[in-house]
Order: C-alpha cells, then sequence, then structure tokens
C-alpha cells in the first residue's frame, strides 16, 4: 500500500451534493474520506458507513469491572479479618451493595472517558491543514486522498456532484 501523495477538497453548498459525493466514493472503494459540516449531520454518518460506536462497550465493561473489584475486595476484607455480630453471616451481600455500586459508577465513568479518548483518536498531534473556514458557516468539504493515479477517478467522481469548489492538495498537507 503506497503513501497519499495528496488529495481532492471539494466544497459543497448542499448536503445532498455532499452526500452523493460520499456514497459514490465509497462505493468506489475509498474508505478514508475526510468530511467537514457546519453541524453534526446524521446522514453524512449513514453514508460514511458508521456504526454505533464502542464506547458504550467500555462502559459496560468497566461497570462490570467495577462491581467484581468491589466484591472481590468486600469479600476478601470480610474473610482476611472476620467479625462475627449478633450471629450474621461473615459474607453478607446486602452490606456490600453500597460498595459494589459505587465502584460500579466510578469504573464505568473512568473507562467511558478512556474509550472517548481512544476512540476519538485525542490528542490528534496532526495539524489540519486543508481546511476552509467557510464549512463553519454552511458549506460541506469532502477530502478524499488520493496518489496521482487515482486523481482522474476521484476528481471524475467529485465533479459529477456538482462542488462549488474542487482544490487539489499535491503535497499531502491534510495528513502530516
Amino acid at each position: 500500500m503506497s503513501a497519499k501523495s495528496g488529495g481532492l477538497l471539494a466544497s459543497f453548498d448542499y448536503l445532498d451534493d455532499a452526500l452523493g459525493a460520499i456514497r459514490e466514493l465509497c462505493k468506489a472503494g475509498r474508505k478514508d474520506l475526510t468530511v467537514y459540516a457546519p453541524l453534526p449531520e446524521h446522514h453524512i454518518e449513514e453514508a460514511l458507513g458508521y456504526r454505533q460506536g464502542p464506547v458504550r462497550v467500555f462502559t459496560l465493561v468497566g461497570a462490570l469491572t467495577g462491581t467484581a473489584t468491589a466484591l472481590a475486595f468486600t469479600t476478601w476484607t470480610s474473610m482476611d479479618w472476620p467479625l462475627v455480630v449478633g450471629g450474621k453471616p461473615i459474607l453478607s451481600i446486602p452490606a456490600y451493595v453500597i460498595i459494589m455500586f459505587e465502584m460500579t459508577i466510578l469504573f464505568g465513568a473512568l473507562s467511558t472517558v478512556i474509550g472517548l479518548f481512544i476512540n476519538t483518536r485525542i490528542p490528534h498531534t496532526k495539524p489540519l491543514v486543508v481546511y476552509d473556514p467557510e464549512y463553519t458557516a454552511g458549506r460541506f468539504g469532502v477530502y478524499a486522498p488520493a496518489d496521482s493515479a487515482e486523481m482522474d477517478d476521484v476528481r471524475r467522481i467529485l465533479e459529477a456532484h456538482h462542488p462549488a469548489e474542487l482544490r487539489e492538495d499535491r503535497e499531502g498537507a491534510h495528513n502530516a
């Protein structure tokens, strides 16, 4: 797999044109698109083929780990220093519920934050050089990295959807 030497950035005035270009680029096998939008738009996520995020799995695993950790810790503590009071059993689950609940919330919250950082790739150390401030004012942008052999196919697909502007990025500054 060769490194991309540049790409094309298309600006669209209308969401439908941008969605058409995204869908056609994805059908052509382009999976490394970068899309700019002035607002969150679920149609763009659907066109790019995004599914539900895996952060919820991080939360579930963290919460279950917290519950198991709390149960193990309280059980170990009760077995290591048994206090027989009023004929109650040494391992009394109702007494552990509060600790288990608190550890479930703590581990679930911490693992959610960790999962969020992992999945959003924060911190993003690569500068996004190819950017137009118009994307915050109402335009939609689609950046498709391509080497010189693929440039004509990508240009043909993007031009078929009537971009307001089409720029070429020869140095690959977008992925620098």
